[in-house]
């Protein structure tokens, strides 16, 4: 049982037999200084005028009826005006040990998300090209939140929005044709405005060996649609490939085309036309996006009768809604931060709680480093570091350890050369050897034939070091990470409570001597421990989608 989920039952009842209430307000977490204690609670603070007692009476009367529910608390002290610090018993840390072996993979699961449908867009990225490592990090920061909102017990789909419609699309059709007419010794000019990628050059060979000379013989918009759907789709298997390679999954794949197909766009406007929330204007249609708190209201249709990305973004949420997500998030490039306030508008225009209905995730650059110097990027002008190639030179372990590493709103510098290295100031190596080192342990320890006997809270009671208790109350947290990273969207938590473990391990290691720590059952014991530490690195690697070898 967690400890303050153990804390709360035990005030809960406390209180309950005063006919006193839970109070909204009540907050119990770890203190700042562990000197008091393993968790701290204002509760006799906030309960007190409910309790018609000083609060520091209150928590006088909580502090004796807590010692007396047994073993659990070791001891209770009232602080300042009123705040309890409460400390467990070893024992309640080292039953964690038993928790963990008899939950196994599925330690850390949780069932907060239960009944409720969340979907995860990300990645997205335009089939105009291949995916690059700004891409990789927002592939490794939606499949891993995905994985994470499984894990808290959510009911998620993941998936892919397809720009299969519009001009960046046109473009990568005109800049093949123009390449297939170069390539054939044909005169052409420069465009002004195209993809310069080496790809596109293979992309219109392999026109040429399926079609010969035959475009030539088309008109130039029916020659360059040609264009565009063979290169749409080559760019889009390759990056199908490229995220399977990653160890990223989408369940839907979605096509922009499809909106418009079905009518779903047509239909968003009428709807917002009938709530007075779009109207016409110099030629154009515009979207009351004022109404909803934006700077300035925003157009749907242009003048011309283009449609704005806009447009198609509010049907296609529309239709998320439709299929029935309680919650849809967006991740997406942190250049994006000013259509954030857009998209709030748009959910509230469909009747939804902007709030809780839509979560947005920036998701910052990235700067590739090798050899020391920063790496130039630029899809347009086929100048970049593709996803495949970072992944062939580093490892899918590495790279998508090394996005997680930080909160994604935060600039990222990912050193090629650093990850590679087989040492503990690379991140991925430091976890990934506590789990390593765990299996060598027990592997060292088959060699002299010494097999520990069974866990009980008897042998464990052996485990009673303040390394030993650091490494046990580490553990126990677990599933409030996964917890806290499930409520607040924050992947990144994951990794950061991987690297505190790790660090937890690798000292206990060199204070604690293991195999040669005395008799057998504190021998034992101790397996016993950082068997459940490897458990739960592994468990924690998982859901980012990193592995978690037995040996480095």
């Amino acid at each position: 049982m967690r400890a303050t989920t153990h804390l709360r039952e035990l005030l809960e009842k406390a209180l309950a037999a005063r006919d006193l209430a839970w109070p909204e307000k009540t907050t119990i977490e770890p203190p700042r200084d562990k000197a008091h204690g393993d968790l701290a609670t204002n509760v006799a603070l906030v309960a007190s005028k409910q309790a018609k007692m000083p609060p520091r009476q209150l928590a006088e009367t909580l502090r004796e009826e807590l010692l007396a529910t047994g073993g659990d608390i070791a001891a209770v002290d009232v602080a300042g005006p009123g705040f309890l610090n409460v400390t467990f018993a070893p024992a309640f840390w080292q039953r964690t040990v038993l928790e963990v072996a008899a939950a196994g993979d599925a330690y850390g699961e949780l069932a907060i998300g239960a009944g409720t449908r969340i979907q995860v867009e990300f990645v997205s990225a335009n089939p105009t090209g291949p995916l690059h490592i700004g891409h990789g990090r927002g592939a490794a920061v939606g499949d891993t939140l995905a994985r994470v909102l499984r894990a808290a017990g959510f009911d998620v789909e993941t998936e892919y929005y397809i720009n299969d419609a519009g001009r960046q699309m046109r473009i990568l059709g005109m800049s093949i044709l123009y390449r297939y007419r170069e390539l054939l010794g044909e005169p052409v000019t420069e465009p002004e405005d195209y993809y310069r990628g080496e790809y596109v050059k293979e992309l219109a060979k392999e026109l040429i060996d399926r079609d010969g000379k035959a475009l030539l013989e088309l008109p130039e918009a029916k020659a360059t649609d040609v264009c565009r759907l063979h290169g749409e789709k080559r760019i889009l298997d390759g990056i199908k490939k490229d995220l399977e390679d990653f160890r990223v999954h989408h369940d839907v794949w979605f096509p922009e085309s499809t909106l418009f197909a079905a009518g779903a766009v047509d239909r968003t406007f009428a709807e917002l036309k009938a709530k007075k929330l779009a109207y016409d204007k110099d030629g154009a249609l515009w979207f009351a996006t004022t109404n909803f708190g934006d700077d300035k209201d925003r157009v749907l249709v242009k003048s011309g009768g283009e449609l704005t990305y806009f447009a198609s973004d509010i049907a296609y949420h529309d239709d998320k809604f439709r299929r029935g997500f309680d919650i849809v998030v967006d991740i997406l490039g942190a250049d994006h931060h000013g259509y954030v306030p857009r998209m709030k508008a748009c959910v509230a225009a469909l009747g939804r709680d902007p709030e809780a209905s839509l979560k947005v995730i920036l998701v910052q650059l990235v700067n590739l480093l090798k050899g020391g110097e920063q790496i130039a990027m630029s899809t347009r002008a086929g100048k970049f570091e593709t996803l495949a190639d970072v992944v062939a030179e580093v490892g899918a372990d590495a790279a998508r350890f090394m996005f997680l590493s930080r909160k994604s709103d935060s600039h990222l510098d990912f050193d090629l050369d650093a990850v590679k290295q087989q040492s503990m100031d690379n991140p991925v190596y430091y976890v990934q050897y506590a789990h390593a080192r765990v299996k060598s342990l027990f592997a060292k320890a088959a060699e002299r034939g010494f097999s520990p006997a069974p866990a009980t809270p008897e042998l464990l009671a052996r485990c009673d070091t303040s390394e030993d208790l650091e490494l046990l109350k580490l553990l126990e947290q677990y599933p409030d990470t996964i917890a806290a990273a499930a409520r607040t969207f924050s992947p990144h938590l994951v990794s950061f409570y991987l690297r505190d473990l790790a660090g937890r391990l690798h000292r206990y290691y060199t204070v604690n001597p293991v195999l040669t720590a005395g008799d057998d059952a504190l021998v034992a014991a101790r397996l016993h421990l950082l068997d459940a530490v490897a458990a739960v690195v592994k468990n924690g690697l998982r859901l980012l989608g990193v592995s978690a070898p037995d040996k480095m």
